[in-house]
This record gives C-alpha cells, sequence and structure tokens, in this order.
C-alpha cells in the first residue's frame, strides 16, 4: 500500500470498476463517480504518460497537453519508479 493512503483502501470501488464492460459504461460511471475536474485531471495525466513512455520531452508535453511541469515530473516519477500501474495498462493496450 502506498505509503500515503493511511487506511485500508477500499476494494468495492476497484472491483466495481472492473465490473465495467464498454467504454460507455466507463464513461457513465466516471462521470457519476467524478466531477468534470477530476475527470479532465486523469486523462490530463493518462495522456502525459502515453506522451512520456513514447519518448517525447517535457516541453512538447507541456504545448501539446497544456499539463504543468510538475504534472509532468509528478507522472514520469510514477512511470520509473511508481507501483508499475502504466506499465500493465501500456503493455496491454499496445497488444
Amino acid at each position: 500500500m502506498p505509503k500515503d493512503l493511511k487506511k485500508p483502501r477500499n476494494e468495492q470501488l476497484y472491483e466495481a470498476i472492473l465490473k465495467l464492460e464498454t467504454l460507455e459504461e466507463c464513461h457513465r460511471f466516471f462521470d457519476d463517480l467524478c466531477t468534470v475536474a477530476e475527470l479532465r485531471a486523469m486523462e490530463q495525466r493518462f495522456e502525459v504518460a502515453l506522451l512520456l513512455d513514447e519518448g517525447m520531452i517535457y516541453n512538447d508535453i507541456l504545448k501539446k497537453t497544456g499539463a504543468s511541469s510538475a504534472t509532468i515530473s509528478r507522472v514520469n516519477r510514477s512511470l520509473n519508479y511508481g507501483a508499475n500501474g502504466y506499465r500493465v495498462v501500456f503493455d496491454r493496450i499496445r497488444k
């Protein structure tokens, strides 16, 4: 468990996400679960991660996505030293 999570995760949320079967179901679920700002932030971080993984440099990512250098740095740190969650997804979507 990441050190910044002081209490155990609520596994029900993650199990619920695994039950979604279509892109439309995902859109509807996350629209209900998150604010527009939260969704946009997650979408932006994911786009940044994809671009970093493809080898794009910070300045080009900043111009393309509008993400702050702090966000790009944070995502890069997750890619390099995180729990490999991005890697699992990237490997699966690129097959």
